[in-house]
């Protein structure tokens, strides 16, 4: 991490002078694509986790598999609401 931190600062530093609200602005798009890319690489995973365990349960309880199918849609429907949510997050973040 302390890596990309010194690697945003050698590139900034090698830009010819500009204003700082272009910089700022700058900067504020790609704090806006990282705040994304973990909202949406925290649901996949989460999906993922879901997902393996409805696979668990139907294969330990078959007769069980419709009523945790169910509850599978609707765990990863609250999981996907949140990436959503991120999504949205990122254009009212100015």
């Amino acid at each position: 991490m302390t890596d990309l931190v010194f690697l945003a600062q050698n590139v900034l530093a090698a830009l010819p002078a500009a204003d700082a609200a272009a910089d700022a602005a700058g900067l504020s798009n790609i704090g806006k694509g990282i705040a994304y890319g973990a909202a949406a690489s925290g649901a996949g995973i989460g999906i993922g986790l879901v997902i393996a365990s409805t696979i668990t349960g139907i294969a330990r309880q078959p007769e069980q598999a419709n009523t945790l199918r169910g509850l599978m849609f609707l765990g990863v429907g609250f999981i996907e609401a949140l990436a959503l949510i991120g999504f949205v997050l990122v254009f009212l973040i100015k």
